[in-house]
């Protein structure tokens, strides 16, 4: 059973730059798609950036494009969002997922992973 932590949120003034971490257990991540989505309150799950179980795809929603970046480690089992130029919009609760048989494009439209991790809050405010 394949078990994610994520790791690294916390308050950043806008402009500031955040690292995610999702760790994996229990599986080699390689046989994995992973994803990251996050949720506002009062507002649905979005997908932010997906990545390709061996890093060759990528893709990323439009509202994060430019400043955040997916990359993986898969000898370390992590797989990492890089977030720079935060906005306050970008505040929400950060869950990576991981899923096989799926394209990138596919699990960040549909949001749909077959294990999820816990969540890290990520604050954008001045």
């Amino acid at each position: 059973q394949l078990q994610l932590v994520e790791s690294g949120g916390g308050l950043v003034q806008p402009g500031g730059s955040l690292r995610l971490s999702c760790a994996a257990s229990g599986s080699n991540l390689d046989d994995y798609a992973i994803g990251w989505f996050r949720q506002a309150p009062g507002k649905g799950r979005e997908g932010v950036s997906c990545i390709s179980s061996r890093g060759y795809s990528t893709n990323y929603a439009d509202s994060v494009k430019g400043r955040f970046t997916i990359s993986r480690d898969n000898a370390k089992n992590t797989v990492y969002l890089q977030m720079n130029s935060l906005k306050p919009e970008d505040t929400a609760v950060y869950y990576c997922a991981a899923r096989t048989g799926t394209t990138v494009q596919t699990m960040c439209v549909t949001g749909i992973g077959d294990f999820w991790g816990q969540g890290t809050q990520v604050t954008v405010s001045s």
